[in-house]
């Protein structure tokens, strides 16, 4: 007789948490399925008379194996029961357990005996297989703070019950592939017990279900298995396929992996290890954080206020953060006017562009922002085609290592004052500033200009800006190539024929391409005290190379080849950069130009050349062009030999070779790549397309690169992010729509060398998106406090307004689960 459908609810409380008096009592062991017959809801509102220790189980750890199936059981089951039992019985003393298998229900109306156990496994077929009674027993014992595990068609089982469904955190698609497929693994959390021992990448075979709602942020995946590696169906999920996960739930522990779909499964050594640290968690005997990406455990706030009509009290036009060691944050604004003053964008008039580079300060302890100081910038021109905007102006912030005790502040800017209107140059700098650190204001007069380079500001644009530190006092530079966006169909900036007053704009190898050119470079110096700076050594350059004549590099150069760096980091731990910059305008590949517009992100481990305006992506390169006529085009670059062959060059002709990238995306997705021809060269058509980085794609598109995140478990903070993100590298995008808002893992193995990330965390719930969200992101920098702030632009270019913010997002999910208190063995305590 099939079974009549029950509903249930978390707020089931008595009547539906009950069981009826004098209700059943059963053997554990060597039972036949439950009998299949209708169950009605217990009438009225009893209390439950099932009795069960707060938290079940004890020192000496048992579990259960739950096998019942409504059908036939599944031949996984003996493999299951004896790996579990093997699990238990072997690996260190302090993690052993005692395992029980039955597939009788009725052990869920048997308090005495359901509260011996610390957890249940339910290993079963799948179906109906718990009366209403049985079932609200299994819910008091997850009341009182019991553990589950449950594997691959467990997900099947309770159909009705919605309870159930929140244990196991989904149900699986009808239509799921039945084939045995081998497949990637991604392991993305490296902290939790079933996942700290795994391969990033684990390739295994088994049998993929897929999910009818995805479970993601509302649970904690700790793995996802990588769909373009196997065949997912019709009713596949795309590149978020949740394949095993954990949450604390209705007073206990969950945790759920939908692998373990064959009898083969249970004898992978992997495998065996993940079940024991799924079972380590749920029986108590270590903690665990299953909180971190639950999506309602994050806060984000807005906390600058917009500025006052005509002023820019609050907020300058949003361009970097940075937050100092007693949690103030600096931040900056570009240059920008208000949007209620007009801009001069007349080159006769000796205020063209002239506009204000403004630094304010937030105080969390007060909650309030102090206007620090105003530089005079050129790079106020409002909106307008390549011939009139700019992105000049006070473009990157950094404060000393030492700023507790000097107050220094560095600052990276165009001076209106050193413009020549003739020539339509300008000069970039970087300054160091002094700010006093009572009143929150910089002393302009304490300037010290440490390093100096002219720019073209006939034509627009990139810019660059960022700044960063590492561990040894070095501080690196990202500029822009300086060179407009036009003249090049969105390909490859490589035209060498605009010029104003002889000097190309259309160019980037006069910039970006030249190792004589501090533009389209991420500069590394070591500021001294007294204002100069010093070469580190290990530059891709020293400045003295006598090749092809001498004269032809400069020293400060550590990464050459970017384009339009805004924002770039350094993990201290590591001292890896991390950098991202923006790419040309080609919507589509082009099988006589090259590839589409790739924006893009670099782990950087030593000096290098990362392509620009030569090759893109993974070594993907550009066709080149030159005088008489660059319309037609020449031969490929060669990415391993690039040369340097502009008549705009002044710098080297033979080149470093190009170090691949790690992430790119464009309008078509995320890792484009195309097969290649004999002589290497991607056949750049849209069918051959495949995407090596699913998560993401573009469409209008500007990287903003983040931080690593690095967790201080010394740190009493509650709001600090919590230690699953420790290692993990944020990627983000100035829009909001199909964009990366990502934390993404790399390989050490091959992090700096072209490597691919193993993982990417969707951020864009956590960090929310839409209009009244942060739409824009701009920068994003991890307080000392381990909350993270964010700038979010705006919705107007080259002005602030109503929607330019900074905006604080915390974490409020508290702590591991267990707490220490209700571990099963004491010593277990971290």
């Amino acid at each position: 007789m099939q079974r009549a459908p029950h509903h249930r609810s978390r707020s089931r409380r008595g009547l539906a948490a009950g069981l009826a008096a004098g209700a059943l009592t059963a053997s554990l062991l060597g039972a036949n399925t439950a009998e299949a017959r209708p169950y009605p809801e217990p009438p009225g509102s009893l209390e439950t008379t099932l009795s069960l220790p707060s938290p079940p189980g004890g020192a000496d750890v048992k579990v259960l194996v739950f096998h019942a199936s409504a059908t036939e059981e599944s031949p996984t089951v003996d493999a299951g029961i004896a790996a579990i039992e093997k699990i238990g019985l072997t690996g260190p003393e302090s993690g052993r357990f005692k395992t029980v298998a039955t597939d009788d229900p009725a052990v869920f109306t048997n308090g005495k005996r359901l509260g011996r156990f610390n957890a249940l496994v339910f290993l079963t077929g799948g179906g109906d297989v718990l009366d209403p009674e049985q079932e609200a027993g299994l819910e008091a014992y997850m009341e009182a703070g019991g553990g589950f595990l449950g594997i691959h068609d467990a997900a099947r089982t309770e159909p009705y019950s919605d309870w159930f469904t929140g244990l196991v955190g989904a149900r699986p698609a009808a239509d799921s592939p039945a084939a045995v497929q081998r497949a990637t693994v991604e392991i993305g959390d490296r902290q939790h017990p079933a996942t700290k021992n795994l391969p990033l990448e684990w390739k295994r075979p088994d049998k993929w279900l897929n999910w009818t709602k995805n479970p993601s942020g509302d649970v904690h995946t700790v793995a996802r298995v990588r769909e373009i590696t196997y065949k997912p169906g019709a009713s596949a999920n795309g590149w978020d396929h949740p394949v095993s996960w954990c949450r604390d739930y209705d007073g206990g522990r969950s945790f759920y992996t939908a692998m373990g779909g064959t009898a083969d499964s249970f004898a992978e050594t992997d495998f065996r290890d993940h079940l024991r640290g799924a079972l380590d968690w749920t029986t108590r005997i270590s903690q665990a954080d299953c909180k971190a990406t639950i999506d309602s455990n994050y806060k984000a706030e807005r906390v600058t206020q917009p500025n006052q009509p005509g002023q820019n009290d609050q907020i300058g036009e949003p361009h970097g953060l940075v937050t100092a060691p007693d949690g103030r944050v600096l931040y900056i604004g570009r240059g920008g006017a208000d949007s209620s003053r007009p801009v001069v964008t007349d080159w006769n008039d000796p205020d063209i562009g002239k506009g204000l580079g403004q630094i304010h300060v937030y105080d969390p302890k007060t909650k309030k922002v102090t206007l620090a100081g105003e530089l005079t910038i050129f790079g106020n021109k409002g909106g307008g085609d390549e011939l009139i905007k700019v992105e000049e102006g006070l473009l990157g912030i950094e404060l000393d290592p030492d700023f507790e005790k000097n107050g220094w502040v560095y600052l990276h800017y165009t001076p209106h004052s050193k413009l020549d209107r003739d020539k339509q140059m300008a000069v970039r700098q970087v300054s160091r500033f002094t700010m006093d650190l009572t009143t929150n204001k910089l002393d302009l007069s304490s300037e010290k200009v440490l390093l100096h380079w002219p720019v073209q500001v006939h034509s627009c644009c990139h810019a660059g800006g960022g700044m960063a530190w590492d561990s040894k006092g070095n501080l690196y530079i990202a500029t822009g190539d300086n060179n407009s966006s036009g003249f090049s169909d969105g390909y490859s900036g490589n035209n060498p024929q605009p010029n104003y007053k002889g000097v190309s704009f259309a160019d980037a190898r006069r910039t970006a391409g030249n190792t004589n050119n501090l533009n389209g470079k991420i500069l590394r110096i070591h500021p001294e005290d007294d204002g100069t700076y010093t070469l580190p050594g290990g530059n891709l350059f020293t400045g003295k190379e006598p090749d092809e004549g001498g004269g032809r590099t400069r020293g400060e150069i550590y990464v050459m080849g970017v384009r339009n760096p805004a924002r770039i980091s350094v993990d201290k731990s590591t001292d890896t950069l991390y950098a991202g910059w923006v790419g040309p305008d080609a919507g589509a590949p082009s099988t006589t130009w090259g590839p589409a517009k790739y924006d893009t992100f670099a782990a950087i481990t030593k000096a290098g050349n990362h392509g620009w305006p030569y090759c893109m992506g993974n070594k993907q390169p550009y066709r080149d062009r030159n005088l008489p006529d660059p319309t037609k085009p020449l031969g490929w670059y060669d990415c391993d030999h690039p040369r340097n062959e502009s008549p705009n060059n002044d710098g080297l002709v033979n080149l470093p070779p190009v170090t691949a990238n790690t992430i790119w995306y464009s309008p078509q997705g995320g890792g484009v790549d195309y097969p290649r021809d004999a002589n290497g060269i991607p056949s750049y058509k849209v069918e051959d397309q495949k995407q090596l980085l699913p998560w993401l794609k573009g469409g209008g598109q500007a990287t903003m690169n983040g931080p690593v995140y690095r967790y201080d478990a010394a740190s009493t903070s509650a709001d600090k992010w919590p230690s699953y993100w420790d290692g993990k590298w944020f990627v983000g995008d100035f829009y909001d729509d199909t964009q990366p808002r990502h934390a993404v893992l790399t390989d050490p193995k091959t992090v700096g060398k072209g490597g691919l990330p193993t993982h990417a965390e969707s951020l864009r719930k956590i960090i929310p998106v839409g209009a009244d969200g942060i739409r824009n992101l701009m920068d994003w920098k991890f307080a000392p406090d381990g909350s993270l702030y964010v700038l979010d632009y705006g919705r107007g270019f080259f002005t602030s307004d109503s929607k330019s913010a900074l905006w604080r997002v915390t974490y409020k999910g508290g702590g591991p689960t267990p707490a220490a208190g209700d571990l099963a063995r004491k010593a277990a305590v971290q």
